[in-house]
């Protein structure tokens, strides 16, 4: 790995095992995780996801954000970069703070994604407020913007995530030139 920050930018749709990659990107490299369901319930009392919180949510992410690559420190921006601008809103971050930045598409089959997402969430560590509403998960999901190929993204099965894979996956992106 090297010494310069990495901004971690996660992609795919929820239940596709974005937070699962974001813990094993945690453990292998001690970048910052930052989980916005998490920062989420943490700032909200009783979050309502309208447009405002994530406005709100979002802005302030986006500056811890850019204070820890300032800082020295990589981040793992954990959730759903599902828009292509959002994603390149980033990127310009991280290049203004002298980071790296790695897109990781982690991908589940639809159906796989839908069922982890709204029915098998209870009692999961990656899931803080258990099963998504059917209708938020069917939002977020059509609205996913593939990769481009310039973004040069990780590809990651969401069917067969282990330790190992994930890093692997970092060692060959870390390496190219």
């Amino acid at each position: 790995m090297t010494n310069t920050p990495i901004l971690y930018l996660l992609v795919g749709y929820p239940g596709s095992g974005k937070t699962t990659t974001s813990k094993f990107i945690h453990e292998l490299t001690g970048a910052v995780h930052l989980w916005a369901d998490h920062e989420r319930s943490r700032r909200f009392e009783h979050p309502t996801h309208d447009h405002q919180e994530n406005i709100d949510l979002y802005g302030a992410l986006n500056r811890e954000t850019r204070d820890l690559l300032r800082a020295g420190k990589s981040v793992i921006f954990d959730t759903n970069f599902n828009f292509y601008k959002d994603r390149k809103k980033l990127r310009v971050l991280a290049a203004k703070e002298g980071a790296q930045s790695l897109v990781i598409w982690v991908q589940a089959p639809l159906e796989l994604a839908r069922k982890r997402a709204t029915e098998h969430s209870d009692n999961q560590e990656t899931r803080i407020w258990g099963n998504m509403p059917l209708e938020r998960f069917e939002r977020i999901s059509s609205n996913l913007q593939p990769p481009k190929e310039s973004e040069q993204p990780i590809i990651l099965d969401g069917q067969s995530l282990t330790r190992e894979i994930v890093a692997n996956a970092l060692a060959d992106a870390t390496s190219r030139p």
